[in-house]
């Protein structure tokens, strides 16, 4: 029997147990997926008590899968969640989660204040409806009831930790994704948390990474067939485990990931701010930041270029393959084609709910597969336009992305990100960098100066330098494009 620690994603789709032997073997993993609700427009919430359930069904799947015991545990999870909770831990309300746009109005507002730039370099957030700064100030204005009978402002991971341990903590670096954490006297923001309108003890205790219990509840130990005797080490956001995991540990190499949305991270040893493009600041530990940008515009975008283009509305594996092979078709630059990506609108750097999608320079010569092939290079163009944010404000220079996502399965994809980066890409093969990311905190915690070995990099394409030249002239009009209409497009209803 291999001996060997649980790592756990606590995701905002599903929640993903991997178990990692000290010599690098995956030898058990689990998933459990589960719906988010949207009852309004702009409402992004979920049970917190159905993603407790398949916290449990993923810890006594791989429990049961390799009969034994782990010799720890540790957590990722999805940032900017919040839970009203009475002081047993009980939710009053269903789990706002990090996609919830009902305070746009106040985030807004915040940003206009004279405030907002000494609040976001203070906590290292963006102000945004995401943070639960907005969401906090959203509910004390329109649910003053539920704030009133409210103990505890909680995310999904104290949710569980309270679950697991019966008191209310929290790691550094989901308090430093509320915007309402100063992360570098690393405690509540006086400040923030007086314009969110609560108090530090209705807020967790802010504990390090690599804090550790070893006494979980004796019936919950039971419910999970492990013992209560187990350590528990309380981990990181996801964001920042993805760059442990990812082998991210410089301003050199940074992390690119494309979902659903898309983000560029680096690490660095000190926080990275620029109030225009607000760059984010999370911490993975103590002292080690997590900075960079993400964009809302990365896999949904090009479902909706299926769906709406090649009119296939049951897209499967398939309807990638003919997208691709349609792009391929038209050269890079797509003959002068260009398309700002911002159907959703977007996050960094432009931070404009408002923004839309956009075609310009459209010319008799343009087919389908023109718009088809524009559209992905847009949305290669606004995360390189984070990467260069990233690069302009720290003064350096990234010379290679370590990418993850689905869209590593597509050639096309990653030559045409290649293409207009001028990096060099690679792909570290892993289960799951979030998860991998949580049993490395988990190791240096329970075991230190321990190693476990990790496999290596495959580098998977160059640019072709003759297309990087087309993009490098492509891109400059393309960040100066969104500036040109940013004002028509507030003026759409």
């Amino acid at each position: 029997m291999l001996p060997y620690l649980l790592g756990i994603d606590i995701g905002t789709g599903s929640t993903k147990a991997v178990a990692l032997s000290f010599d690098g073997a995956v030898l058990a993993s689990a998933q459990h997926h589960y719906d988010i609700s949207s009852p309004q427009q702009g409402y992004s919430e979920q049970d917190p008590e159905m993603i407790w359930q398949a916290f449990v069904s993923c810890v006594n799947d791989v429990v049961k899968q390799l009969n034994y015991q782990p010799e720890g545990m540790g957590f990722s999870s999805a940032m900017h969640s919040l839970i009203a909770v009475d002081k047993g831990g009980k939710a009053l309300h269903p789990m706002i989660t990090w996609a919830d746009t009902r305070s746009e109005a106040i985030a807004k507002n915040i940003r206009e204040s004279a405030q907002a730039e000494e609040l976001y370099r203070q906590t290292g957030t963006p102000i945004h409806p995401m943070s639960p700064l907005c969401k906090l100030i959203w509910l004390r204005e329109n649910d003053n009831e539920l704030v009133k009978k409210t103990a505890k402002f909680i995310s999904i991971k104290e949710y569980i930790w309270y679950k697991l341990f019966n008191h209310f903590e929290v790691d550094y670096s989901i308090a430093s994704a509320t915007g309402l954490f100063d992360i570098k006297s690393l405690t509540w923001s006086t400040e923030a948390c007086n314009l969110a309108g609560v108090t530090p003890a209705q807020l967790s205790e802010p504990v390090n990474t690599n804090y550790t219990r070893r006494d979980i509840d004796e019936q919950t130990a039971a419910l999970l067939s492990i013992a209560a005797s187990t350590p528990v080490v309380i981990g990181a956001s996801d964001g920042c485990c993805a760059n442990l995991g990812s082998q991210i540990n410089d301003t050199i190499t940074a992390a690119l990931t494309i979902g659903t949305s898309g983000a560029v991270r680096i690490t660095s040893k000190t926080p990275i701010y620029n109030f225009k493009a607000m760059t984010f600041n999370y911490l993975l530990n103590e002292n080690t930041y997590v900075c960079g940008g993400a964009v809302n515009n990365g896999g949904i975008a090009v479902d909706w270029l299926i769906r709406n283009f090649l009119n296939l509305k049951d897209i499967k594996e398939d309807s990638y393959h003919l997208l691709f092979a349609a792009i391929d078709e038209v050269p890079a630059g797509s003959d002068g084609l260009l398309f700002l990506p911002y159907l959703y609108g977007d996050r960094a750097p432009i931070w404009d709910s408002q923004s839309s999608g956009a075609f310009l320079n459209v010319k008799p010569q343009h087919t389908q597969n023109h718009f088809l092939r524009a559209a992905l290079e847009g949305i290669c163009y606004a995360l390189n336009d984070v990467i260069v944010t990233l690069e302009s404000t720290a003064n350096i220079t990234i010379e290679r992305l370590n990418i993850s996502g689905g869209f590593v399965n597509s050639k096309t994809w990653v030559q045409t990100l290649a293409d207009i980066t001028g990096k060099k890409l690679s792909v570290i093969q892993q289960e799951d960098a979030s998860t991998i990311g949580a049993i490395l905190l988990t190791l240096d915690a329970l075991f230190p100066g321990k190693t476990i070995p990790t496999t290596d990099e495959t580098i998977i394409t160059d640019c072709i330098p003759q297309n990087h030249d087309v993009y490098l002239r492509a891109f400059s009009k393309f960040r100066k494009v969104y500036q040109d209409l940013k004002e028509s497009m507030h003026g759409f209803e």
